[in-house]
């Protein structure tokens, strides 16, 4: 109860400060002028008039860092509550970072580019590390209601990302960059912009980036990292400008080895403690092998923008896309004692977005339909660890068919006085093939059907609406609220496949099929409210914000008396509130300070079962959600030279549920430096960067790799990298 208090006085604080600035006129907040650095601002989609998002602007993305050049999730590091972790310090460890929206995981959410869904499977969710962030102009964060017409692939429950690509311009420009740094880090970029090219007066822009680096710790390499992506703006019919955005990422890495939670008591001993640099002769060491530990990464995506006015007020576009990925990661397992697994992921996706557009007098109203067609391939296959020899697969399975998705909706929005409004419905419905299921046949390796491992169709639907409704209290005032329900479609199936399979005949002799234990896999649902207040003067911008969720249906494990074990089923609820803080105050032109903390209370509205034990979370915060989170940061400019001091406060976390491995809170400070020289090459400007990281070389836990109903004992751990510096040099023409 002492959580509710909080927030019920932050929030009467709000409403108090906007009482007290109250005025006459009508207004609205996009007429404001601020002056200084800004690196978060208010957002919203073109077709609506409440802004229920934040936005990460060109300098906040460039204050993140190198890190943040290949990570998107590094780039949006700075919004209030979103808790990121990571094992390397240059954002290259794909995969192996923990990210938390509101104490929500972040694969449960969705990134989009320009409303385009980009995703995967085995994990389920975005792959923000395919992109050089040097295209994108600025990224838009939803982290409670979801706008309707984004693409938000297998779903939102932990909010929304949009990239908004910087489109190529009309003059000729280029950017080139080289970085290096600690580890023997090196990264080149180049960005050429070609101007307006005849004879159809196309604009084409075309970039690509180099990345690599050693491991801090133990052997093996992050990279190479390639990235190539071009751009083009087409002039068309009536004025209209077609899109076309093309991009390819190719990366292979080690992984970092995680820790026991006993390891993390004693970081003085363990911190650097990594996959074995040699071979042993020994199955169950040789499993922890650095070679045998990494991963191969490709994805190439693509996606067109379509616009056509029928009429002045109406106007149609299309969005169609398609994307391809190919991964395989190879990792050590225990099983069997000891194998080296490969993890294959073959996915194809394409698919449109349409929507009309249309003002019915003084309502805005969006009608739009997204479809998309996907093939998922995930398989597993086995070697073993002394000589490398093929022992067949792990999970094969045969899908009869795509997976299509189907998701119209329908936006209504407007302004009365001072008073904006908007609401949406989307009707999201997922049709899942059915598939065949194999085994592998101990003596041969051939694959052998089993009709056990067979899996029904399924269909998963549900309405998400939106609300928003905002009130202009002066030109620099303004109250707000927004509802949304969102949801995530199942995920998780290769631990549930790999415990059928490692007990199968105890499953047999209870009569419990594969497709059994699949009939209780349901799709998360949260229903979330925000309230909040913006009041943007010229010399500050103070942004709270009270939030408040129900999750239903979460993945959690139960006990099935059946077989005497336990595994995970959507039944599970949790509720979480709190409060977010962006705050940027401009102390003239030189200085700019920020200070974004965030109090989040996510907890388990039942006690837990496993093996038939009552696990005792009833109340106890999730897995992995820290309730206090703080990152400040000043910007000093001083004619050519930027100075940027940044400070990051994590609370105390935990590793499982009941609350028995306790983490402890952290501060990390960085400093970013710049000096820039005009002119310094022809026409072109030389900017000069320092980025010194975890400056006073703090020994830290960073990533916890749990589930959020895990118990003790089953969680491993990640420490954040130590003291690391490097310098840049980038050219603008």
């Amino acid at each position: 109860m002492k959580g509710y208090r909080i927030v019920l006085a932050l929030l009467c604080v709000c409403l108090g400060m906007g009482a007290a600035a109250f005025a006459d006129e009508t207004t609205t907040l996009e007429t404001i002028v601020v002056t200084g650095e800004k690196i978060i601002a208010p957002t919203k989609q073109t077709n609506e008039t409440v802004y229920t998002g934040s936005e990460v602007t060109a300098k906040g993305i460039d204050i993140q860092g190198a890190a943040a050049q290949t990570s998107v999730y590094q780039a949006i590091d700075a919004i209030p509550g979103i808790s990121l972790e990571s094992s390397d310090p240059y954002g290259l460890a794909a995969e192996q970072q923990s990210i938390r929206v509101r104490g929500v995981r972040g694969f449960l959410g969705a990134m989009t580019v320009e409303g385009v869904p980009n995703y995967g499977g085995n994990p389920m969710g975005p792959r923000e590390y395919i992109y050089d962030t040097e295209n994108v102009e600025s990224i838009a964060i939803y982290k409670g209601a979801v706008p309707a017409d984004l693409g938000t692939g297998v779903g939102a429950r932990a909010g929304a990302i949009e990239l908004r690509p910087k489109w190529p311009k009309d003059t000729l420009g280029a950017t080139v960059s080289q970085a290096v740094g600690g580890d023997a880090y090196s990264r080149t970029f180049l960005r050429m912009n070609l101007g307006t090219l005849s004879p159809l007066d196309t604009k084409l822009s075309v970039s690509g980036s180099y990345t690599e680096a050693d491991k801090w710790k133990g052997d093996g390499k992050m990279g190479p990292r390639n990235n190539l992506n071009f751009m083009i703006r087409q002039p068309a019919w009536q004025g209209e400008e077609v899109k076309l955005w093309v991009n390819y990422n190719g990366y292979e890495q080690h992984l970092y080895r995680p820790l026991t939670y006993a390891e993390t008591q004693n970081l003085e001993q363990y911190f650097y403690k990594d996959y074995n640099p040699t071979l042993t002769g020994s199955k169950g060491k040789d499993i922890y092998y650095y070679d045998y530990n990494r991963g191969n990464y490709r994805n190439r995506d693509a996606l067109s923008i379509l616009p056509v006015t029928v009429a002045d007020d109406w106007r149609v576009s299309f969005k169609p896309y398609v994307s391809d990925e190919r991964s395989e990661i190879w990792q050590g397992v225990t099983s069997s004692g000891g194998l080296i697994q490969k993890r294959i992921r073959d996915i194809e996706r394409y698919g449109l977005i349409s929507q009309i557009d249309h003002a019915f007098g003084p309502v805005h109203t969006a009608l739009g339909y997204w479809v998309e067609s996907m093939d998922m391939k995930i398989l597993t296959q086995n070697y073993d660890p002394l000589t490398l020899a093929y022992k067949g697969y792990g999970i094969y399975t045969e899908n009869d068919g795509n997976g299509v998705v189907n998701s119209p909706f329908l936006k209504f929005s407007g302004t009365h006085g001072r008073f904006d409004w908007q609401v949406g419905m989307k009707y999201f419905r997922y049709d899942e093939p059915s598939s065949i299921g194999y085994v592998t046949d101990s003596k041969t390796s051939a694959l052998v059907r089993a009709p056990d491992l067979d899996r029904d169709s399924r269909t998963y639907d549900e309405w998400l609406p939106t609300l928003g409704f905002g009130y202009n209290l002066s030109d620099v005032l303004q109250l707000y609220s927004s509802y949304g329900r969102n949801q995530i479609r199942p995920y998780s199936y290769v631990p549930l496949i790999n415990l059928y399979n490692a007990n199968r005949s105890t499953f047999q002799k209870a009569g419990v099929t594969l497709a059994d234990m699949f009939s209780g896999y349901d799709m998360e649902i949260s229903d979330n409210v925000e309230v909040g207040l913006r009041w943007r003067e010229e010399k500050f911008e103070i942004m709270p914000a009270v939030f408040f969720a129900k999750h239903d249906k979460l993945l959690t494990t139960v006990y099935d008396p059946r077989v005497n074990l336990s595994y995970q089923q959507n039944v599970g609820k949790a509720t979480g509130y709190g409060v977010d803080l962006e705050t940027n105050v401009f102390l003239g032109k030189s200085w700019t300070f920020f200070f974004n903390p965030c109090y989040t209370v996510l907890t388990y509205d039942d006690d837990l079962t496993y093996q038939g034990k009552t696990l005792f979370v009833k109340d106890n915060q999730v897995v992995d959600t820290p309730n206090w989170l703080v990152k400040t940061g000043l910007i000093y400019r001083w004619e050519q030279l930027e100075i940027v001091p940044m400070l990051r406060y994590l609370g105390e976390r935990y590793g499982d549920a009941e609350h028995k491995e306790k983490i402890g809170d952290y501060t990390v400070a960085d400093l970013k430096m710049g000096y820039t020289i005009p002119r310094a090459i022809g026409a072109g400007s030389l900017k000069l960067s320092l980025e010194l990281l975890n400056v006073f070389d703090r020994k830290y836990v960073s990533a916890i790799n749990a589930s959020d109903d895990s118990r003790s004992g089953s969680t491993s751990y990640s420490v954040g990298a130590p003291f690391t510096a490097l310098v840049m040099a980038a050219v603008d023409f």
